[in-house]
């Protein structure tokens, strides 16, 4: 299997694992703040479910878990960490940093709560953890 193909079937996995984490946290944080979810149901602020511009919020995790997977591939070696877990946490991290100014700018910019925009944060922060983990334990050569 060529290396583009292993950083196609990884990205793959790893978009539905991103996607499977986002439902997951969607529901652990609507059970913590309930409020959360009235606000998705904001009609001024999001499409309607039934728009079909809406079902790029299931294509979106795969694209990002191919993006990551390329980066994963060129930087792999340069991520630290003892263990597996530990290499996919660093990778997940640094991932989530890069998305901090974007989270500042769409609370400055949109009439969205703060709750809101962490509830993206830390949604953000469990995918890329995870997919870093995945990435991470992909990449050791199985014995």
């Amino acid at each position: 299997m060529t290396n583009r193909n292993k950083i196609f079937i990884k990205g793959l996995l790893v978009g539905l694992a991103m996607l499977a984490t986002s439902w997951f946290m969607g529901q652990i944080l609507f059970t913590i703040h309930p409020q959360l979810e009235g606000e998705y149901r904001n009609m001024l602020l999001f499409r309607q479910p039934s728009d079909p511009l809406m079902s790029l919020m299931y294509v979106e995790p795969f694209i990002l878990g191919l993006i990551l997977a390329w980066i994963w591939s060129l930087a792999k070696e340069a991520i630290k960490g003892e263990t597996i877990v530990m290499k996919g946490v660093n990778f997940g991290f640094a991932y989530w940093l890069l998305t901090i100014p974007g989270m500042m700018m769409s609370y400055g910019c949109f009439p969205l709560s703060i709750s809101m925009v962490i509830s993206w944060s830390v949604t953000i922060l469990a995918q890329g953890i995870v997919a870093g983990i995945i990435l991470s334990r992909f990449s050791v050569p199985v014995k």
